[in-house]
């Protein structure tokens, strides 16, 4: 038996960082995501999907985007099982509860909206714990998993059962009084003695596998949703194969990547004329700029001609890319002018005292300082353009 384990799709979101048109881009891209499980699902012959939670960023979205993603999950062409998340709980104003998605909900879309066993077919269950809430008081996949203990003799039953949760395991989180945690001895003690076989996850956005049994997954979400450093894995779908035919129900699991968008952090010292020319070639051999987003942190000193060239090394990809974003907390950048360094303006009189004022409050502290360079700057960039 093969299906496709995926969550957190979160259709829907938003990044404010994001330039001008390429926020529906992203957007576009995430339902393609979505659109791109019915091509794999053919290439691996999946019987179904699971989605472990967040299909949509939240339950208050715009009918349009209802109707979009229904109809990407219509083509996928196999049963494909959503599970409520943190982003998308079951509650009073609950998007699968809406008449919008109620008319329009394709056949083979089925949403996993009660805890506890769901058959698939004869011999396979879904175990579902959906939200109905965004703070649970309890361990929901602990207890519907608990829940199996009133089914008498499970391995001896001949089922093979995958269990379909959200939320964060208890080995991965500090606060581990936090009673929506899932618990994971709980988990391995139930594959250990045959009562599950698998445990599909959402929540964290990044591929990984948790404990020892590799039969506990995230997926991670099939479309970047934050940068490299807190999302090292991202844009993967897993292909899930349970062997029906041993008793003791072997997993594998092969990851297939999906997503095309990057979000990178990126950190570089940048103290002089060759680091500037540095950055300005590492950015530009970056691929698919469109479909990239870099948070930049910079350190250094610059002279205030070299601080114009990097703000206008920046301004041009900024253009270029989905989005360039000051990494604030990893940049510090001390800019000071240079002995002789607005001498080849050719001003003299007036315009030349003006200027040392402004070097000499550049190399100062506090606001006025700042906006000394600011200046000075600018006036550098004039001059170049043959305005000064």
């Amino acid at each position: 038996m093969r299906f496709l384990h995926t969550a957190d799709w979160q259709l829907g979101m938003t990044r404010h960082f994001l330039n001008g048109e390429a926020q529906p881009r992203y957007s576009a891209a995430r339902r393609a995501a979505v659109a791109a499980l019915g091509p794999l699902a053919d290439e691996v012959g999946a019987d179904f999907v699971v989605v472990a939670g967040d299909v949509f960023e939240h339950n208050q979205l715009a009918p349009r985007d209802v109707s979009q993603s229904l109809e990407a999950m219509r083509g996928i062409g196999v049963p494909v099982y959503l599970l409520p998340g943190n982003h998308d709980p079951l509650d009073a104003s609950s998007v699968y509860t809406s008449a919008l998605f109620t008319a329009e909900r394709p056949d083979n879309v089925i949403v996993l909206d009660r805890p506890g066993v769901h058959d698939v077919r004869p011999g396979l269950q879904l175990v579902a714990a959906p939200w109905y809430s965004k703070a649970p008081t309890t361990d929901l996949v602990g207890d519907a998993v608990g829940a199996l203990e009133s089914l008498g003799d499970l391995p001896a039953d001949g089922v093979t059962r995958v269990v379909v949760g959200h939320g964060a395991v208890d080995i991965l989180v500090p606060d581990k009084e936090r009673a929506s945690l899932i618990r994971l001895a709980a988990l391995e003690a139930a594959i250990a003695r045959g009562a599950v076989h698998y445990v599909a996850l959402g929540d964290k956005h990044s591929r990984m596998s948790v404990g020892a049994t590799g039969r506990i997954w995230y997926s991670g979400s099939p479309e970047v949703t934050n940068y490299d450093d807190i999302e090292p894995d991202p844009g993967q779908v897993l292909v899930v194969d349970i062997d029906e035919t041993d008793p003791l129900r072997p997993v594998r699991v092969d990851a297939r990547r999906i997503g095309d968008w990057r979000f990178v952090s990126l950190r570089r010292p940048v103290d002089n004329g060759r680091d500037i020319a540095d950055l300005d070639i590492n950015l530009d051999l970056m691929p698919d700029k469109e479909r990239t987003v870099i948070r930049l942190g910079l350190t250094g000193s610059l002279t205030v001609t070299d601080r114009a060239a990097l703000d206008a090394c920046l301004d041009r990809y900024a253009r270029l890319f989905a989005a360039l974003v000051p990494w604030d907390r990893q940049t510090d950048i001390a800019v000071m002018p240079a002995d002789g360094e607005f001498d080849d303006l050719g001003i003299g009189g007036f315009a030349a005292a003006a200027v040392d004022e402004l070097v000499a409050t550049a190399r100062a502290t506090g606001e006025d300082a700042e906006d000394a360079r600011a200046a000075l700057a600018l006036l550098l960039r004039l001059h170049e353009g043959g305005a000064a």
